[in-house]
């Protein structure tokens, strides 16, 4: 998979509220399949694993297996990635643009 076509994975990963708040239940702990049923319980367990399916095809969580048990874990690197990519360069463009817009206030 081509780099570019695995941020847009994240992207579309990420577009969904589900999914973030998904992301942010795990982010402390990793937990059961089971356990993300029962925190969002307004979706059925297969609207749920559909998002489970979207978050790990984006690399965003990492399923291990402990017996019948399926425990979702936060794999933050490729949030990591679009940062560094994106937002990092971008808001060090923006605060240049308003120190300098500062600096033109007060002279």
């Amino acid at each position: 998979m081509s780099s570019e076509s695995k941020e847009d994975a994240v992207f579309k990963a990420l577009a969904n509220g589900k999914r973030r708040q998904m992301l942010d239940a795990i982010k402390d702990a990793p937990l059961t399949t089971g356990a993300l049923c029962e925190r969002f319980a307004e979706m059925d367990r297969c609207t749920v694993m559909q998002h489970l399916k979207v978050l790990e095809e984006a690399d965003l969580i990492v399923a291990r297996r402990e017996g019948r048990e399926r425990w979702n874990h936060l794999n933050a690197l490729p949030i990591q990635a679009i940062h560094d990519r994106w937002i990092s360069q971008y808001a060090g463009h923006a605060m240049s643009v308003l120190s300098a817009l500062k600096g033109e206030l007060e002279g």
